[in-house]
C-alpha cells in the first residue's frame, strides 16, 4: 500500500503499540529478580547501558574492540569469552543495534534482550527511557501536526519511508524498524539526485577532511571548496589529508549566527562541538561573511548548531539558493525546525530525507531547487 494512504502518525501507531510476548515478560521478569543466578551482560558502553547497570547488577560488558579490560567498574569482555547460555541485553542504539543482535543470535545466545523490551515493560518503562527517547516523545506530543505537514511536503516515499522509521526508532527504540539501513558513512551527504558538477562547496564542520575528501572524489571538476574547523588538531589532520587536492580553502573557525567567541569541546573527535561548557573559546563567523562567491552547495554537521549556521548563511540561501545537506538527527525537534528555517527562505526547495545508520544518528535533510 502507497506510503501517502496513511498520515504519519497512523503508521507510527502501527509499528509503535505492540507489547511484549508472555516469553519476553518473563525474561524480563527473571533478569530483574536478584535471586535468579544467571550471568548478565550488555551490549552498549553508552548512557542506556550505565542506566542498565544502576537497575540491575551486570556481570560486566560484551565489547570485542574495547582495548581496555575494565569500563564503569565492570570487566570488559569479547562475544566469545561469554558463556552463551548468559543473559544479554542489547543496548546499542546509536550506529549498529541491529547488527549486534544479529551477532548475538549468530553466537548462539539463547536468552537476547533488548532495550526496546524493557521500554514496554512497565517496572522498566521509564528508569531505562533514553533521553534521546523521552525528547523526541515529548516533541512528538507537542509538534504533532508539524511533523505530519512535513511528512505530506517530503519530496518521494523513500523520504517519507525514513522518517517514519527513524522516528518510529526515535520514540521507542525498538531496532525492528530499521531493519532495511546500513552503515554508509561514505554515501553521508552524497546521493544521485544533487546531481554534482562543477560545484562551489561548503563543508561546515570538516572534522579531519573525510567528506570533502569524498566530494573530490565525486565531483572532480569541482571550481571551490570552503572548510570551516574550528578544532586545530582536526584541522592539522584535514590538511594533511587533502594535500594532494586543489582549490581548498581552510577556514580555521566555527560557522554560526553572528561574528564572535563561543566556547567549544575540541577533543571530541568527530562529535567536537559548540555549547555551553565546553573548555575553550573559538573564533566564529558567519558563512555570509565569509564567503563572497555563490556557493552551489553546502553541507552542515555541527553536532547541534546548525540552525544557528543556517541562520549565518541565510543571504547564500536567499541569492543563491544552494544545494543543502545538514544533519537533522542531533536534537529531537531539528527534523521540524530545519525544514521550517530553510523552506522560510526558500519554499521552492524539493526536501529529500535519508539515513546512514542503523541507529537513531546520522539522518541528513537535503534540499535541492529542481
Amino acid at each position: 500500500m502507497p506510503v501517502m494512504e496513511h498520515t504519519l502518525g497512523e503508521q507510527l501507531d502501527a509499528q509503535l503499540h505492540q507489547p511484549n510476548n508472555p516469553k519476553t515478560t518473563r525474561w524480563i521478569a527473571e533478569f530483574l529478580d536478584p535471586r535468579q543466578p544467571a550471568l548478565r551482560y550488555a551490549i552498549g558502553r553508552n548512557p542506556e547501558g550505565l542506566a542498565l547497570a544502576r537497575e540491575v547488577r551486570l556481570d560486566g560488558w560484551i565489547d570485542d574492540r574495547f582495548e581496555g579490560t575494565e569500563w564503569a567498574g565492570l570487566p570488559v569482555l569479547t562475544m566469545k569469552q561469554v558463556p552463551t547460555h548468559a543473559w544479554v541485553v542489547n543496548c546499542s542504539t546509536s550506529i549498529v543495534p541491529v547488527s549486534v543482535h544479529k551477532a548475538l543470535s549468530a553466537r548462539g545466545f539463547e536468552r537476547i534482550l533488548s532495550l526496546a523490551d524493557f521500554l514496554r515493560y512497565p517496572a522498566t518503562a521509564n528508569t531505562l527511557m533514553p533521553a534521546f527517547v523521552r525528547e523526541q516523545r515529548l516533541e512528538w506530543m507537542k509538534h504533532r501536526a508539524d511533523w505530519e505537514t512535513l511528512f505530506a511536503q517530503l519530496a518521494d516515499d523513500e523520504s517519507r519511508h525514513t522518517l517514519i522509521n527513524t522516528l518510529a526508532f526515535r520514540l521507542s527504540a525498538d531496532a525492528s524498524s530499521m531493519q532495511g539501513y546500513t552503515v554508509r558513512f561514505r554515501d553521508q551527504y552524497f546521493e544521485d539526485f544533487l546531481n554534482l558538477n562543477r560545484e562551489v562547496f561548503v563543508d561546515c564542520g570538516g572534522f579531519d577532511g573525510d567528506t570533502t575528501e569524498e566530494f573530490c572524489k565525486r565531483d572532480p571538476a569541482y571550481r571551490r571548496v570552503y572548510l570551516f574547523e574550528p578544532s586545530p588538531v582536526n584541522m592539522a589532520a584535514a590538511q594533511r589529508r587533502l594535500a594532494q587536492h586543489r582549490d581548498i580553502v581552510f577556514k580555521p573557525l566555527g560557522v554560526s549566527d553572528a561574528p564572535g567567541q563561543l566556547d567549544f569541546d575540541p577533543d571530541a573527535g568527530s562529535a567536537s562541538a559548540v555549547g555551553q561548557g565546553g573548555q575553550h573559546s573559538i573564533r566564529v563567523n558567519t558563512v555570509d561573511a565569509e564567503i563572497t562567491e555563490a556557493a552551489t552547495f553546502i553541507k552542515m554537521d555541527l553536532e547541534g548548531w546548525e540552525l544557528h549556521a543556517l541562520a549565518g548563511c541565510r543571504q547564500q540561501i536567499l541569492k543563491h539558493k544552494p544545494k543543502l545537506a545538514i544533519s537533522v538527527y542531533h536534537q529531537a525537534s531539528h527534523f521540524r525546525e530545519v525544514w521550517a528555517h530553510v523552506m522560510s527562505l526558500n519554499p521552492r526547495y524539493k526536501v529529500r530525507l535519508r539515513h546512514y545508520t542503523e541507529g537513531w544518528s546520522e539522518t541528513v535533510m537535503f534540499f535541492t531547487e529542481e
